[in-house]
């Protein structure tokens, strides 16, 4: 079920109370009032029962977007909030499921490429369709990408559709800002459909570029759907290893703030140029 269906039952509950609530004995005016002032808000609000201290609740609240302090009827949540869960629950089906629109990929005005993955569902069951370019795209990167640059970003839609309207447009824009102040030298910036973050490697061995940083959409949960992460990897090969990337998450509007991020990921990437690694290394160079 989708986030339109699950906010189509939501108001169609509110109306049943409503009508309940406020019977006049004129169903026309009835409908009437109710098409016009219902309205789903969804906010944040301590639904405990007789809480002891409300003020520690509504504390924790405000910095951590958890289920906290909604109280419960019997053994499960009450209506209200458990109507939330469902709306934050098809979201994070959405954005797993759905591909980016394709009027969100003409405003980032990036080349579109595509893994080997020939659908959402293969790119969900198999892990390594997400890892390689499929021909069109490495002949696309010969032909045409900057080569020999120091870095190289990628955009992946990755395990969320939404986050790359939501935060990539940002987050994008303080990075290269960043990195052109820094007289850091950018490669061609392309977008790949279905990828995984380990696709960087072929991506680099292609563009021949220093540093390779791929924006991803992050496994959504229901606390957010529009979370990116940053993987950097400095001159990865074919003996590259999870521990050779660098990662930045929670980046979105809830979490870190896109531009602060951006401007962030350029003074990290300009201290991997320094050191000439990433990962691991270059946290213990750091030190």
């Amino acid at each position: 079920m989708d986030v339109e269906n699950i906010v189509k039952e939501v108001l169609k509950e509110l109306e049943g109370r409503l009508g309940q609530e406020n019977k006049t004995g004129n169903p026309e005016k009835e409908k009437s009032n109710i098409e016009k002032h219902v309205e789903y808000i969804k906010e944040k609000k301590v639904s405990v029962d007789n809480p002891i201290n409300v003020e520690t609740i509504r504390s924790a609240q405000e910095i951590t977007p958890a289920r906290i302090g909604i109280g419960r009827t019997g053994t499960r949540m009450k209506t209200a909030n458990y109507l939330d869960f469902l709306i934050d629950h098809a979201a994070a089906q959405d954005a797993v499921f759905k591909d980016v629109d394709e009027s969100v990929l003409k405003e980032l005005n990036l080349p579109v490429l595509n893994s080997t993955a020939k659908d959402q569902e293969e790119y969900l069951m198999n892990l390594d369709a997400g890892r390689k370019l499929d021909e069109a795209s490495v002949e696309w990167l010969k032909q045409n990408a900057e080569k020999g640059k120091q870095v190289q970003i990628i955009v992946s839609d990755g395990l969320s559709s939404t986050g790359t309207p939501e935060t990539v447009p940002d987050l994008m824009s303080a990075l290269i800002q960043g990195l052109k102040l820094k007289n850091i030298t950018i490669g061609t910036p392309v977008f790949i459909k279905r990828s995984r973050v380990w696709i960087q490697d072929e991506v680099a061995k292609l563009v021949d570029c220093d540093v390779v940083i791929s924006l991803i959409g992050e496994r959504p949960g229901l606390a957010t759907s529009k979370s990116i992460s940053a993987y950097i990897i400095y001159r990865p090969n074919e003996k590259s290893v999870e521990a050779d990337r660098t990662v930045f998450s929670n980046i979105h509007e809830g979490g870190v703030p896109p531009a602060e991020a951006g401007a962030h990921l350029a003074d990290t990437i300009s201290e991997m140029l320094k050191f000439k690694s990433s990962g691991v290394k270059f946290a213990q160079r750091l030190e």
